[in-house]
């Protein structure tokens, strides 16, 4: 039994930041394994998209979200971080959150200081709650967490809403409340990238959305800035979208899917993505046709 916590914490210790792309389901996950990455995020926005097709507005339940992260940890062997919004509720709700994310078998969750319901931390008009009551609830989920390895991110998405001074303040109050990485999301710009790197200390997240100026920074000079951990949030979800909508397109005008200017993987490539020799295996050994 591999515990997804350790293997993260080890990759932490090691020094080299660790990048970790969203997945927004299983299929996806098992693609950034594959693709040879120490660690998945489980975007909420991915999963919102996928699941429900809206955005990313605090629509899905906690039941969901944990459901798609225990989906997500078993269709791969590296840790999984996942999205736990403002953890559903109150210190009960935070509580419940923590040890159904622990039963999921999930490395880390990162919990924001959102008025609920959130939004995408990319998106106008977020709302804040008061920095002293979202340390309060994050020193709850860190009481819940109790002996088990779960990592406990506090995010903040002051950065936006109320300007670098208070994001860094509350990513402060957040170390003071225990968690064991801090994570200023919302950044749009290398200078935001590069304040956050030299005025918060300690283990900090950076997520780089595609699309912003902050992509022109590399994993590496992320790393020599200070950052642990690095999230590609919405890169997969974004070409995946693209090449679906322009296979789409080119089925429509040309009546056949060999109209394809660049086809898709063949059935045996996406067999072997998503493990059929292991089942075929399964059958010979135990099915009953012998």
């Amino acid at each position: 039994m591999h515990h997804p916590a350790a293997t993260l914490k080890n990759l932490l210790a090691s020094g080299t930041i660790v990048q970790a792309p969203g997945a927004y389901d299983g299929l996806s996950a098992r693609l950034v394994e594959r693709a040879g990455f120490p660690a998945i995020y489980m975007t909420g926005f991915g999963a919102t998209a996928t699941r429900l097709g809206q955005p990313d507005i605090g629509l899905l339940t906690q039941t969901e979200m944990t459901t798609h992260a225990r989906d997500m940890v078993r269709a791969v062997g590296i840790p999984v971080i996942a999205d736990a919004d403002t953890g559903y509720g109150g210190p009960s709700n935070i509580e419940r959150t923590v040890r159904e994310y622990v039963q999921a078998g999930v490395a880390a969750i990162h919990l924001e200081d959102q008025v609920a319901p959130k939004r995408c931390g990319q998106m106008a008009g977020i709302r804040l709650i008061d920095a002293a009551e979202n340390a309060r609830r994050l020193r709850c989920a860190v009481q819940a967490r109790g002996n088990d390895g779960l990592l406990i991110i506090g995010r903040t998405d002051a950065l936006p809403a109320a300007g670098i001074d208070e994001a860094v303040a509350r990513a402060q109050r957040y170390q003071d409340a225990g968690v064991d990485l801090v994570f200023v999301d919302g950044i749009k710009t290398v200078a935001e990238v590069e304040a956050v790197g030299r005025r918060v200390a300690g283990p900090k997240v950076v997520s780089i959305v595609d699309g912003t100026p902050a992509v022109a920074l590399t994993a590496a000079e992320l790393q020599a800035m200070g950052f642990s951990i690095v999230f590609y949030a919405v890169t997969a979800l974004f070409s995946a979208a693209r090449a679906v909508q322009e296979s789409l397109a080119a089925l429509h005008a040309g009546g056949t899917p060999g109209a394809l200017a660049q086809p898709g993987l063949s059935y045996a490539a996406f067999a072997d993505t998503v493990g059929l020799s292991h089942h075929q295996q399964l059958d010979e050994q135990f099915g009953g046709a012998a």
